[in-house]
């Protein structure tokens, strides 16, 4: 009797447990079906699975194929399973998913593993993990709920593995995760970690970046790089124990830093950051003229655009080194002086004059800007930029922490000279170099294009390519250094105007060489007069100047506020034989599928003839030859002074400097035959200037800039920057040989000249 009860208990125990076996895989086919058909919460369709959703960076390329930057809402570039390393690839799959190539998206194994050994690793696939981050989202904190997504995950990567191959999961797992500190996806974090494409990492690089898949939080090397340091070496214990390397590999590996290289790619960071800050109001503006087929307008944050640029990315680095080398120098100058200034850094002003500079100055900062939203008073905002609070602030060492009130940094920083610098090459009217300012964190003005300052002698070109292309004159043809007057009424002049020389000095025959190589004012006055300023205006509006320009004398002498990219644009028209090229930034744009959305043509246009713009660069080789930019061929340097003249160019230089009133403005503008580069260097405020010439000229204060950027152009080869003198007309009738050039480097009796001081101050 008792026999047959335990049969019946047998029985019963085994219906009850195939009962459960049988229940429990029902409920969980149900449980794929629910899923499967959106119960669960809504799953991504066929079409969202062919383009998930991905918030692609529009990259910006130079001529020179390099990544300038981005424009982005997520720092993400998304590359090709043939752009990964092999070593990548198995540091993955060792570490995250060993049995990858093995399963089609659930792994069964370690998905039981893990539940009847808690600890024992975790169960999610690559391909669920991908399923996670592309369609369902962060993990709940509700048991049920957390059931449900894991359900979803896997039905999500069961239809992944349907539609991509393996190798294309991997691509799209590396090029969607967040590895930190704006790097979203592989090619961002090898390129801001180590400063390479992700196809140049070596092995225990990659290791690092595999390491930081479990919690990039958790795992951030610019915060926890020990810790960083033991998870790389887990990765690679990993890879040795699914024999990806060998345990010598594997030991020596460990042993290695993280050899971090970091290469941060936000707005303010990198290379080009002015460049790149105008090129974004420009497509902006494309973008809304230029609508995708279905009439949307393509975002330039998101679209993953490739905009191809005419910047080269080796002659923007010289530039911004030449900018950074030659300034950081000038400042210590300036500071030296300021120090003796009681009203530093200001010249010529009274208190409550300054007041007013630093009053602006609070109105224009961001700070002010947020407080004003905020809803703050005047009053309450005149308190906070009163009371001192922890702040980074620029320094030529670098960044440096301190405390200070907002009032004293708006002060601080207007100690700081300003510089830019613009290189076009004239024949295509690409812009090669764009340095807009000293460092754009904490200088935002772009002193290239925003920015207009007064010229001096740099216009005075535009006087004598006027009378050369008008009237046929000569280099050679000479006139009295005598002062000479326009009648008052002339030209609509409310006074007669007899402007001085800047030495004072006057007397003898002066040719036209002679004249603009010494910017001497007499004679520029004398030639205004005899083309007249309408003239004058309408040759420089139709060499590229667009601002407004008053058809007055005084243009004769520079006295106009231009933009540094309107002088490198009207001066490129000289090198291209009288032919302006309208500057290009773009040359052509791409969707994230590589089709051409359009391409940028040069628009042209002659200005004056052949032979003119060959005079006219004569004139200006005359400059470089015995006037002011001489500097530039001289051998010596000087102990103590700003920059002595170390750079001993030889090749033939067009070129003219520039200063304004007081010194507030230096200029210089430098050609050769297919480069044009200016340079303006300044304070933010016109009252912020040395108080001498001898240090204030262009010639002290910018072509030193050009000629340290130019060294380095000629430096690289690959860049191909003429050394030749400028191509002469088959047929020049206008007489140039005025034979009576003296050796460059020489004075009348043979010995070595000492000092050039530029006087080609105009006011």
């Amino acid at each position: 009797m008792a026999k047959k009860k335990t049969t019946t208990d047998f029985k019963k125990y085994i219906k009850w447990f195939w009962m459960t076996v049988l229940g429990g895989f029902s409920f969980l086919i149900l449980l794929f079906l629910f899923a499967s058909w959106g119960f669960l919460g809504a799953l991504p369709t066929f079409e969202e699975l062919e383009n998930p959703e991905n918030n692609l960076a529009t990259e910006v390329i130079s001529s020179d194929g390099k990544t300038l930057g981005k424009y982005a809402t997520e720092n993400r570039t998304p590359i090709k399973y043939k752009d990964l390393p092999q070593n990548i690839v198995q540091a993955l799959v060792a570490t995250e998913d060993e049995r990858f190539y093995e399963h089609s998206g659930i792994d069964f194994y370690s998905t039981a593993r893990a539940v009847l050994k808690p600890g024992s690793g975790g169960a999610s696939t690559i391909t669920q993990q991908l399923a996670k981050m592309l369609f369902t989202g962060r993990a709940s904190r509700n048991i049920f709920l957390r059931i449900g997504q894991k359900v979803k995950e896997w039905v999500v990567a069961t239809k992944l593995e349907r539609q991509y191959t393996k190798n294309e999961i991997l691509t799209m797992y590396l090029n969607k995760y967040d590895f930190l500190n704006q790097a979203v996806g592989i090619r961002s974090a090898a390129r801001i970690y180590f400063g390479k494409e992700p196809k140049e990492l070596d092995l225990e690089e990659s290791a690092m970046l595999v390491g930081m898949l479990k919690n990039s939080s958790l795992y951030n090397p610019l915060r926890r790089a020990e810790r960083v340091k033991q998870r790389r070496n887990v990765v690679l214990k990993q890879m040795n124990r699914s024999e990806f390397i060998t345990l010598k590999e594997k030991d020596s590996l460990q042993q290695l830093d993280l050899g971090l290289d970091i290469h941060r790619e936000g707005h303010s960071d990198g290379y080009a950051t002015y460049f790149r800050s105008h090129l974004q109001k420009v497509l902006r503006k494309w973008v809304k003229e230029n609508p995708k087929p279905n009439g949307e307008q393509y975002n330039i944050f998101r679209d993953g655009l490739k905009i191809y640029v005419t910047i080269d990315s080796r002659m923007q680095q010289y530039a911004e080194e030449a900018v950074t080398e030659h300034m950081s120098n000038l400042q210590k100058y300036f500071f030296k002086e300021q120090s003796r200034n009681r009203t530093a850094p200001f010249y010529d002003l009274d208190k409550s004059e300054i007041n007013t500079i630093i009053n602006r100055g609070k109105k224009n900062s961001d700070r002010y800007k947020r407080l004003k939203i905020a809803g703050k008073s005047e009053k309450e905002i005149d308190k906070i930029f009163k009371t001192k609070t922890k702040m980074s602030v620029f320094s030529w060492k670098g960044d440096k922490d301190t405390v200070m009130s907002p009032y004293d940094s708006i002060k601080y920083y207007k100690y700081f000279l300003r510089s830019g610098l613009l290189s076009i090459e004239p024949q295509s009217g690409h812009i090669k170099a764009w340095v807009g300012g000293v460092n754009n964190k904490h200088f935002k003005y772009d002193a290239v294009a925003q920015q207009k300052r007064q010229v001096g002698s740099t216009f005075k070109p535009f006087v004598y390519a006027t009378v050369i292309n008008q009237l046929k004159m000569s280099p050679c043809d000479e006139y009295p250094n005598t002062p000479y007057t326009i009648p008052k009424g002339k030209y609509g002049i409310p006074e007669e105007w007899t402007p001085k020389n800047s030495d004072d000095k006057y007397g003898g025959m002066l040719s036209l060489k002679d004249g603009l190589a010494g910017s001497v004012n007499t004679m520029s006055a004398r030639l205004v007069d005899m083309v007249s300023p309408e003239n004058v205006v309408r040759l420089a509006k139709s060499a590229g100047i667009k601002s407004e320009i008053k058809a007055n004398p005084s243009i004769a002498l520079g006295a106009v506020d231009l933009s540094l990219f309107e002088m490198v644009s009207a001066y490129s028209t000289f090198a291209n034989k009288g032919l302006r090229v309208e500057p290009m930034i773009l040359t052509r744009i791409e969707d994230k599928n590589g089709t051409v959305l359009q391409e940028f043509i040069p628009k042209t246009k002659e200005v004056l003839s052949e032979e003119s713009a060959y005079v006219v660069l004569d004139l200006l080789k005359g400059v470089t030859q015995s006037g002011s930019g001489v500097r530039l061929r001289l051998p010596w340097e000087k102990p103590g002074y700003v920059t002595g003249y170390p750079y001993k160019f030889t090749n033939p230089i067009a070129g003219k400097t520039g200063t304004t009133q007081n010194q507030s403005d230096g200029w210089f503008m430098g050609i050769v035959p297919n480069l044009a580069t200016g340079v303006w260097t300044g304070g933010e405020d016109r009252a912020t200037h040395f108080a001498g010439i001898s240090k204030g000229q262009g010639a002290t204060m910018s072509l030193p800039t050009w000629a340290l950027f130019m060294k380095k152009c000629y430096a690289d080869k690959t860049l191909n920057i003429s050394q030749e003198d400028f191509e002469k007309p088959e047929v020049l009738t206008i007489n140039i040989d005025c034979g009576n050039e003296k050796d460059n480097d020489k004075d009348e009796k043979g010995k070595e000249k000492k000092e050039i001081i530029e006087e080609d101050t105009d006011f």
